[in-house]
């Protein structure tokens, strides 16, 4: 029976080395854990390191050409942005002694529909006469695009601004297209307060002429004694030898040009009556 709980009961000496171990054991645990932490720690102080010199550098990172834009402060969001309207000027008014052969053909051909000939082209001839001297007359052409001042009004701006009522002025234009009604209204006035110019328009086209108020305008404007009337075949012959660059070419009529100044003659004189 002695053998028997000697061999079930360990020893002192047993008892006391397995508490040992397993105190051992018990403290070894909380070590690797501070050792864990510790290099959790440092990690996480690298990479808490490594971020702040990624911002620094996106800081100072140059955008686009290479160069840091002075006041800027940072990004601007979408709903931020506004993009500013660019205002544009109005179209230049051109004027010159003589107009290129192709625009002559395109701008100043007599067809019923104009489509595309959206400038306007006025090819001009001023005779001055009077006065203790010589004055020497003025030509040239103007043309715009119907944007800002139209080229009738912009004669009397840029060409012959200036006036003297003890010379006397005759003005004759070869126009691709008639007044319209905002114009014919000023030259209206223009004509009744130079008494000693007299203006002759010869107009290739008609313009809008179905219109009731470009038909008052050019009845007012043959009232106030302007001279209005279609360009022949003759007359775009003289315009091309005066007022396009032609390289000495002779002027050839483009086809159904007489029927389309008779065209045109009827509807003006239907206008005028």
């Amino acid at each position: 029976m002695a053998d028997k709980k000697d061999s079930r009961t360990p020893s002192k000496g047993g008892l006391i080395k397995k508490k040992e171990k397993k105190v051992e054991k018990t403290e070894s645990k909380p070590e690797k854990e501070k050792e864990k932490d510790k290099d959790n720690d440092e990690k996480m102080k690298k990479k808490s390191e490594k971020t702040a010199e990624n911002q620094q550098n996106s800081i100072d990172k140059p955008q686009g050409n290479g160069e840091i834009e002075e006041g800027a402060q940072g990004p601007v969001k979408d709903e931020e942005f506004q993009l500013e309207p660019i205002e544009l000027p109005p179209f230049e008014i051109i004027v010159g002694d003589r107009m290129n052969p192709t625009f002559f053909k395109f701008q100043f051909k007599n067809v019923e529909y104009s489509s595309g000939r959206n400038k306007t082209f006025l090819c001009y001839q001023v005779d001055i006469q009077g006065g203790t001297t010589e004055t020497d007359g003025l030509r040239g052409y103007l043309e715009d695009e119907h944007s800002g001042s139209h080229a009738e009004e912009v004669f009397f701006q840029q060409v012959l601004a200036f006036y003297d009522k003890s010379l006397c002025y005759t003005v004759t234009w070869y126009t691709s297209s008639s007044p319209c009604a905002t114009c014919a209204a000023k030259l209206v006035e223009i004509l009744r307060s130079r008494k000693t110019m007299r203006l002759n328009i010869h107009c290739s086209r008609l313009f809008q002429w179905e219109e009731p108020e470009i038909q008052a305008g050019l009845q007012a404007l043959v009232r106030a004694g302007c001279k209005l009337r279609m360009m022949r075949p003759l007359d775009f012959a003289y315009v091309w030898s005066a007022f396009v660059e032609n390289e000495e070419d002779s002027f050839i009529a483009w086809e159904d040009c007489q029927e389309s100044y008779e065209y045109y003659d009827e509807k003006l004189c239907d206008i005028l009556k």
